[in-house]
């Protein structure tokens, strides 16, 4: 079974992250940041890896540190849970409408981590995150999930689709970049037989 559980702890965030990747997309998502649980129910439904994610953190500051360190912590998972990438397809893209928005996602679950995350807002905010806060995620998530990342909004001016269209591009990029090509289960998808 591909599932792994992470338990994270610092003076800024308390995380409990669980999840499977031959799920169904079911989940259960409490971080005390609204916008960014709907974000990561988009991530689990459409990805359809299980997800539970418990956080609490310094929101009295602001909701940086909880963003972040779910995207450690829920990167950490992923790569966990993928062991030795065994049988995956590796690659995969998705350009995602959402009404007048497109987003490109294209993602290799190398073992290298990079991120290209070519994506703009109009404003500061969408309900209390900050815009910003995205590339904080997408960057956590990628460094220790050890994919190699590449987000792009090639058009769109509604902030709410913007954001919701990489999240669900990547939901649907991972998904099949992670499922077990039967034509290859019993191997690794590299040259050099390592991931």
């Amino acid at each position: 079974m591909r599932k792994a559980q992470i338990d994270r702890k610092t003076n800024e965030t308390e995380i409990k992250v669980s999840i499977n990747l031959d799920g169904t997309g079911a989940h259960d998502i409490k971080t005390g940041v609204g916008f960014f649980d709907h974000m990561l129910d988009q991530l689990s439904r459409h990805s359809l890896i299980d997800m539970d994610v418990r956080c609490t953190g310094d929101l009295h500051i602001d909701s940086h540190h909880t963003v972040e360190d779910v995207g450690i912590a829920l990167g950490q998972a992923i790569r966990e849970a993928l062991g030795d990438k065994r049988g995956i397809c590796r690659y995969a893209s998705c350009d995602l409408p959402m009404d007048g928005t497109l987003t490109r996602c294209a993602l290799d679950v190398s073992g290298r981590a990079f991120l290209v995350h070519r994506v703009s807002y109009s404003a500061p905010k969408i309900g209390e995150i900050d815009t910003e806060l995205f590339n904080e995620f997408f960057q956590a998530f990628a460094m220790n999930a050890g994919l190699t990342l590449h987000l792009e909004t090639v058009y769109g001016d509604n902030n709410h689709h913007i954001a919701e269209s990489c999240f669900k591009a990547l939901a649907r990029a991972l998904r099949d970049a992670i499922e077990i090509d039967p034509r290859s289960a019993d191997r690794i998808p590299s040259t050099k037989g390592t991931l």
